[in-house]
């Protein structure tokens, strides 16, 4: 009994952190990269691309928030967000926030 609580604990907490986004796969199925949406810290965001330049598209000089947790999210796939370490330690894993429209936030002043 003990044993079947676990497990449905488990698949709910899956569950809440599994958020109906794709990303998108190439023919060899390798995932592309997904960001966390900036405005609440757990909605996996595709990170858009220019297909003519192949530049990152970034949102410059944006603020982020402190929404999400030190879990990665993962799509409806079970594909990671992005994911970096806390510039304060080089240890803790921080998400990586991208806006609406896919742009990865920076901060390059």
């Amino acid at each position: 009994m003990v044993t079947g609580n676990l497990q449905n604990l488990g698949r709910k907490f899956l569950a809440e952190k599994i958020n109906m986004a794709r990303a998108s796969k190439d023919n060899n199925n390798i995932s592309t990269i997904l960001g966390t949406l900036n405005s609440d810290g757990s909605t996996p965001v595709p990170i858009k691309v220019d297909p003519t330049t192949h530049e990152l598209q970034a949102a410059d000089g944006t603020t982020g928030s402190d929404n999400s947790d030190d879990i990665a999210d993962r799509d409806d796939n079970m594909v990671t967000v992005m994911l970096g370490v806390s510039n304060a330690d080089g240890v803790i894993p921080v998400a990586l926030y991208a806006n609406s429209d896919g742009k990865l936030l920076i901060d390059s002043t």
